[in-house]
C-alpha cells in the first residue's frame, strides 16, 4: 500500500467530486493500539474548483452516527457549509462506523480507545497534511471523546487549535446504577451482546460496540468516574488551555444543559464560551439533541455562530479576550 503519510500507512480510498465539493477518503492503519486490526476512515472535504485550503477543522460524530451527520450525499450539512466558508474540513469515522471497518476486537471498543489511540493519530495526520493544528468540534459522544483525549493528556494541545463540544456531558446519573447489584445485572445483560443496534432503538443508522455501554456503566457506578484507574480525565481538563466552546440545547433531554455545563466548568482554558440554544436565550426555538446541528433552524441560527467562533477566536486570543457569540 502506497502511503499518503510519512507517519504511518494511509491509503487514499477514493477521490470524488460531489457537486461543488471534492471528497477524498483516506484509511489510516496506524497499528498503535492493542488491536492492530483497527483502521480509521477520514474524509476530507474541499471545494472542487478551488484547490486552495483554509484552516483545518475536525468534526467528530456522536453515537450511532457517521460522517453523514455532518454532510448529506447532496452536500447539505455543517461540514459542507464550513467548506464553502473557506475551511478545510476533516471528518473521521470511529471504529466500525461508516467507512471504518469493524476491528477484530470490535465489541470491546471504548471511549478510552478513541481518546488514547485514535484521536492522536487523526490529529497527527491532519497536522501533517495541513501544516498546522486543527480546530476540533464534537457532537455528543464525539465531544465526550474529545474531552477524554484532552483531559487524559493523549490529544496534545499542539494538535488542537480550539475545542467545541455540542451536547456533551458525563454528569447525568441514573441513580439505580449506583446500587452495585443493579450495575452488576446490567453488566451481565450487556455482555451477552456484541453491539447495540442504533436502528432497532431508533437512535441512528449505526451500531455501537457493547464496550461503550459497559464503560458508561462503570462511569455511573458507585465509585465510578470519568477516567481510568490512575488518570482522572476531569481533573486533567483543568490543565487544558486551548480555547473552548461548549454548546447545549434547552430541549435536549438526553444531555441536559446543566450536565453539559458541569463538564465545561472543568476546562482550565482562560478563553471559554458557554452557549445554550433556547428561546429564553434569544433563539427561535428550544433546540433538541440532534436539531442543535441538523435542522433548518440550526442552519440559520447555529451554523453562523460556529463560523463566528472559528473565524474570530484567533484574533481574540491574541488580544487576550474571548470571542463573544450572540444569538438571533
Amino acid at each position: 500500500m502506497q502511503s499518503s503519510s510519512s507517519l504511518f500507512p494511509v491509503a487514499l480510498l477514493s477521490a470524488e467530486r460531489r457537486g461543488d465539493l471534492s471528497e477524498d477518503v483516506y484509511r489510516i492503519k496506524a497499528a498503535n493500539s492493542p488491536d492492530p486490526s483497527v483502521e480509521l476512515a477520514v474524509t476530507r472535504l474541499g471545494l472542487a474548483d478551488h484547490p486552495a485550503r483554509g484552516v483545518p477543522v475536525v468534526l467528530l460524530h456522536g453515537s450511532f452516527s457517521n460522517r453523514r451527520f455532518w454532510y448529506s450525499p447532496r452536500g447539505v450539512g455543517l461540514g459542507a457549509a464550513l467548506v464553502r466558508a473557506g475551511f478545510d474540513v476533516w471528518i473521521p469515522e470511529m471504529r466500525g462506523h461508516g467507512l471504518s471497518p469493524r476491528n477484530t476486537d470490535y465489541r470491546r471498543n471504548r471511549v478510552v480507545d478513541y481518546a488514547r489511540y485514535d484521536l492522536p493519530v487523526i490529529g497527527a495526520f491532519v497536522r501533517e497534511q495541513c501544516g498546522q493544528p486543527a480546530h476540533w468540534l464534537g457532537h455528543s459522544l464525539g465531544g465526550t471523546s474529545l474531552a477524554a483525549g484532552l483531559g487524559g493528556g493523549y490529544l496534545k494541545e499542539g494538535l488542537v487549535k480550539s475545542a467545541a463540544l455540542f451536547g456533551s456531558q458525563v454528569s447525568r446519573r441514573y441513580w439505580p446504577l449506583r446500587i452495585p447489584p443493579v450495575e452488576w445485572c446490567g453488566r451481565l445483560l450487556l455482555k451477552r451482546f456484541e453491539h447495540i443496534s442504533g436502528t432497532r432503538l431508533k437512535r441512528g443508522p449505526e451500531d455501537e460496540p457493547v464496550g461503550i455501554a459497559l464503560e458508561a456503566l462503570r462511569w455511573q457506578g458507585l465509585f465510578g468516574r470519568f477516567g481510568e484507574k490512575d488518570n482522572d480525565w476531569l481533573e486533567g481538563l483543568r490543565q487544558v488551555h486551548v480555547p473552548v466552546l461548549a454548546v447545549s440545547a434547552e430541549g435536549d433531554r438526553q444531555d441536559p444543559a446543566w450536565a453539559c455545563h458541569k463538564l465545561f466548568e472543568y476546562f482550565g482554558s482562560p478563553h471559554r464560551q458557554w452557549l445554550v440554544l433556547g428561546r429564553k436565550h434569544g433563539f427561535t426555538e428550544d433546540f433538541g439533541h440532534v436539531e442543535m446541528l441538523v435542522s433548518k433552524a440550526a442552519q440559520a441560527e447555529v451554523w453562523p455562530l460556529v463560523m463566528q467562533w472559528l473565524g474570530a477566536f484567533e484574533s481574540a486570543v491574541s488580544a487576550e479576550t474571548e470571542p463573544a457569540l450572540t444569538g438571533t
